[in-house]
């Protein structure tokens, strides 16, 4: 029994591993524009920049959201039932989620589920949050779905989940699919439960382009970061110098796309994924989608997904949008 953990962790690893060879072999084979999935951001390297360019001035969202939870939480909380343990998808550090945690623990103690595919930072979020009165911290480090199926196994008889998918993060999927992954959720919960998703809200074209191309260049680290991770898991060979981060507008889907373009061409071979490929001077590597909504929209995603939408919250800084979502 004593190295039945080690030998799961070790499988989970595997696995992880040989699908990230997979999906990365997947999408730079395609013929078009070549893409990676932009989970594959947030290493460890990843994930600590990314923390850095929550704090940037350009990077608007990230301060919306938390003042949302700030001025908020009891209110979301008091449309919540009790008892209800706290599943979060993809929960960063968790600096923002102490809010929704502190409000609840104030009625009963607290289990709470962060779910990340970074150990790193499951660990963040574990040292952010570990230490609050009422408040247990169980970590999963899970794809999202995979995840909340755990957690949806651990409830007892009478509890509510309360899943919280914060950051905007729900516009990383295209809209069809964003809405298939809220169908997938709804799924997996009962009804009564409850989902908190957030939203970046339509804005001035100049406002979001400078949001996810800083001054600093972090976002540029964060972004190129992607290729020192494929480097470091399957054993690639990309030049980061040779990349440039480029960040565009796609007016007609609403969203700001990261990319990474090459500046000549090369060959690229990726061992770990049995796979090389060329690619062109001034072709680009597509990381990252985050599209933009308004809030009749994501009330109208929620209803098709099989939800009502409790209550809705908007920042009138930076528009940005709260969800409640129950599950029907």
């Amino acid at each position: 029994m004593a190295t039945a953990r080690p030998r799961l962790i070790e499988r989970i690893a595997e696995t992880a591993v040989a699908d990230m060879a997979a999906e990365v072999r997947a999408g730079l084979s395609l013929p078009e524009q070549k893409e990676l999935p932009s989970k594959y951001l947030y290493d460890e390297i990843g994930s600590a920049l990314f923390e850095v360019i929550c704090l940037l001035p350009e990077y608007g969202l990230s301060r919306a959201g938390a003042r949302l939870l700030r001025l908020y939480a009891p209110e979301i909380v008091e449309k919540l039932p009790s008892p209800v343990i706290v599943a979060e998808l993809g929960s960063g550090s968790g600096a923002k989620t102490r809010w929704v945690l502190e409000a609840l623990a104030a009625r009963q103690p607290v289990k709470y589920f962060p779910i990340d595919i970074s150990k790193t930072a499951l660990s963040r979020c574990w040292q952010e949050l570990g230490h609050l009165d009422s408040v247990s911290v169980v970590g999963f480090e899970r794809a999202y779905l995979d995840g909340l199926l755990e957690v949806a196994a651990r409830r007892e008889s009478g509890e509510r989940v309360l899943v919280l998918f914060l950051g905007s993060t729900i516009g990383n999927f295209d809209r069809p699919a964003g809405e298939k992954f809220l169908q997938q959720v709804r799924n997996i919960l009962l009804p009564g439960d409850a989902l908190l998703v957030a939203t970046d809200l339509e804005k001035p074209v100049h406002q979001l382009l400078a949001a996810y191309d800083d001054a600093a260049k972090v976002t540029a680290a964060f972004n190129l970061n992607i290729l020192g991770h494929i480097n470091r898991e399957l054993g690639a060979d990309f030049d980061l110098s040779r990349f440039e981060h480029t960040v565009r507008y796609n007016e007609d889907e609403r969203r700001v796309e990261m990319h990474l373009r090459a500046g000549e061409e090369q060959v690229v071979t990726i061992p770990g994924a049995a796979f090389s490929c060329t690619i062109q001077a001034g072709e680009t590597i597509w990381t990252e989608s985050s599209h933009k909504y308004n809030c009749r929209e994501v009330v109208a995603m929620g209803e098709r997904s099989g939800y009502r939408c409790s209550a809705q919250w908007v920042d009138s800084e930076w528009p940005f949008a709260q969800s409640l979502l129950i599950a029907r």
